[in-house]
């Protein structure tokens, strides 16, 4: 068994990113129609697209939650890049949850949250440990954020369970180049000639080459990080996403898939109802600018992102604003192709088979 492994035959529900929305992944469930005992009456099973933890209200409790579910054998679940943070001590934005260095800084914007008790932290770190990167049967495919074929290869090589061990490899190569070309000391001197915070969306930095080389090199040298993170370029500007200014963009890597076989994916942060951009707010990335919400993407319409936002739902408790139309967990069914959403209501999705438009 590799990282890349067999999909669940028979009809599916695939749920979005949660990000520790406890409250949303009972709703959904329940929508769905799943029992109790988390079976469903028409014989449904569940698939995760990865990114259960971090930002809100109860990492802990959605995994021991997904973690039931997949022992059971009622769900699969793909590896996200936060759980691959989780798993390797990489305290990112939002995992003040389970990071004591991240309280302090996570605490104003995303509190409350409940943090792992000490007695489960390594049980909870370990949640992910087995899991695969990709799931594949002949009618679809699933990955948290990119379906490459070479880094698909790449972790077909690799056994189960052998994630973070690889991954950890991969970044070692990066870190080798970045010492052989200095970057270290060429990030530092950007950051002290700035004087200013990466992590205050108040503070625009200006261009930083050698933040973007480290960027660049870190991603695209990882085809696990490609899986998990998607496909980058440089940046033409600075930009404010995941916590922090960066300097280099992802890229709508769909625009390139033409394979037959379908692939769902989360990671992306789609809106069901696109709002406009507040005045003065710092600049971000927008994959789906002019493409409908609910349409598959690429040119023969054949991916299709189920991730709508709710990792993003600490801002309307924060703002006290109503949260449900603005960020949403959504699962899609297959072989349906309908959404339903953690409100109760459902749309068939648009487009499939069909190219998207430009």
């Amino acid at each position: 068994m590799s990282l890349i492994q067999p999909l669940f035959d028979g009809p599916l529900d695939l749920v979005g990113d949660i990000h520790g929305e406890t409250q949303a992944l009972q709703d959904l469930l329940r929508h769905l129609g799943y029992r109790a005992d988390d079976s469903h009456p028409a014989g449904r099973r569940l698939v995760f697209v990865g990114d259960l933890c971090d930002r809100g209200p109860d990492s802990p409790a959605v995994l021991r939650q997904v973690q039931a579910l997949v022992q059971a054998g009622r769900a699969q679940a793909v590896a996200g890049n936060h759980e691959i943070n989780l798993m390797r001590s990489d305290a990112k934005d939002g995992a003040g949850w389970f990071f004591d260095a991240r309280v302090e800084h996570d605490t104003p914007k995303y509190a409350p949250f409940v943090r792992a008790a000490p007695a489960e932290r390594a049980a909870l770190q370990a949640v992910a440990a087995a899991w695969p990167v990709a799931l594949e049967r002949p009618d679809l495919r699933v990955v948290h954020a990119a379906w490459r074929p070479a880094a698909i290869a790449a972790a077909r090589q690799l056994p189960a369970g052998g994630l973070v061990h690889a991954y950890d490899g991969w970044e070692a190569q990066a870190r080798e180049q970045a010492r052989r070309s200095q970057l270290d000391e060429r990030m530092a001197a950007e950051l002290a000639h700035w004087g200013g915070n990466l992590e205050s969306p108040a503070q625009t930095p200006p261009f930083m080459p050698a933040h973007a080389e480290n960027e660049l090199n870190k991603q695209m040298l990882n085809p696990l990080k490609v899986l998990t993170s998607g496909v980058e370029r440089l940046a033409t500007a600075p930009f404010f996403a995941g916590g922090k200014w960066r300097f280099v963009e992802r890229v709508a890597w769909w625009g390139d898939y033409d394979e037959a076989t379908p692939v769902v994916v989360g990671h992306y942060w789609r809106r069901r109802f696109p709002q406009p951009k507040p005045a003065g707010a710092a600049p971000d990335e927008d994959l789906f600018h002019n493409v409908p919400p609910l349409a598959w993407l690429g040119p023969r319409g054949q991916v299709f992102c189920v991730d709508y936002s709710v990792g993003a739902r600490w801002r309307s408790r924060r703002y006290g604003q109503p949260p449900l139309q603005s960020f949403q967990l959504a699962a899609l069914q297959w072989p349906e192709r309908t959404l339903v959403f953690d409100d109760g209501s459902r749309a068939p999705t648009e487009s499939f088979g069909i190219p998207a438009p430009h």
